[in-house]
């Protein structure tokens, strides 16, 4: 066992990780409140995202700008299937809605190993930059990248929280969740309230892109695979609770990294996600079993 120093800076990049996991777990829940959908093509569109604001900036062109072209492409990506193929989803069961956005993941993943091929063995990194400023915590070094990444994690998961239950908006989102049809009878906008889940899912994975191609590395498919660590928690969370979401999903990024120095597990470091969600859901269904127990006796 490697002594506790070893551990030290992987706490600080694991909760970083979780960070990101946690945005990402709340586009995924908002969405799937709002619509049904279970959107598995989170990871792609951020993935490639990030690969474009990567070619503009070797292209010349400004940071700031290639930044904001990740988050627009990605909001614009997941806005327009939205608004192709909701609509028609909306009748479907939970599984087809699913299926289908691995179709888009598909596509997207085909596009970006086509545009941007690594058979040259090409090294591409995507750096910000906050990581050239930071401070110290005892030995370790932090930067502002992986501060920006655990708070855009809380911030995310405060705000929507309070956006869900103080606004109008929000209020009509909880409410497709329930019924979507009772909810249209009542007055209810359904496309627009849709069309917002769609767009803020989107600019939510453009960040998630771009915060995890510098955090972890400008790869396609370590990129598009970021939906399945997020997918762990929102599993653990059962698609509705955000604050549960955002535990699960640090909990995942800290374990992730953690095992890390443990040379005996490290290579097993990427079953983190699907462990953690197999004994969340476990404890979960067996407090549920319990209280069910107890109310009938």
């Amino acid at each position: 066992m490697p002594p506790w120093s070893d551990f030290e800076p992987f706490i600080v990049s694991g909760l970083a990780l979780g960070g990101v996991y946690a945005l990402s777990g709340v586009g995924l829940v908002v969405l799937y409140r709002a619509t049904g959908v279970l959107y598995l093509a989170f990871g792609a569109v951020g993935a490639m995202g990030a690969l474009i604001a990567w070619s503009l900036t070797q292209a010349g062109a400004p940071g700031w700008l290639s930044w904001l072209v990740c988050v627009a492409f990605a909001a614009a990506v997941t806005l327009g299937y939205g608004a192709v193929f909701g609509p028609a989803l909306a009748a479907r069961g939970p599984l087809i809605k699913a299926v289908a956005t691995i179709g888009l993941t598909l596509i997207l993943y085909g596009a970006m190993d086509l545009l941007w091929t690594t058979s040259g063995g090409e090294a591409r990194s995507l750096t910000l930059p906050t990581d050239n400023g930071g401070f110290s915590i005892g030995q370790i070094q932090v930067n502002w990248t992986q501060v920006i990444a655990l708070a855009a994690g809380v911030v995310i998961t405060v705000a929507t929280g309070a956006f869900l239950r103080y606004t109008k908006l929000g209020t009509a989102m909880r409410a497709m969740a329930n019924d979507r049809e009772i909810t249209a009878t009542l007055g209810v906008p359904v496309r627009r309230v849709e069309a917002a889940a769609w767009l803020g899912c989107g600019v939510l994975a453009g960040v998630a892109g771009l915060l995890l191609a510098d955090l972890v590395a400008l790869d396609a498919t370590t990129l598009t695979f970021l939906v399945i660590s997020s997918l762990a928690a929102v599993l653990i969370a059962r698609l509705r609770s955000i604050a549960l979401a955002f535990a699960a999903a640090i909990a995942v990024g800290l374990l992730h990294d953690l095992l890390t120095p443990i040379t005996s597990l490290t290579n097993y470091r990427d079953m983190t996600p699907f462990v953690i969600a197999a004994v969340g859901l476990l404890v979960l269904s067996r407090h549920q079993v319990l209280a069910q127990s107890r109310e009938e006796s």
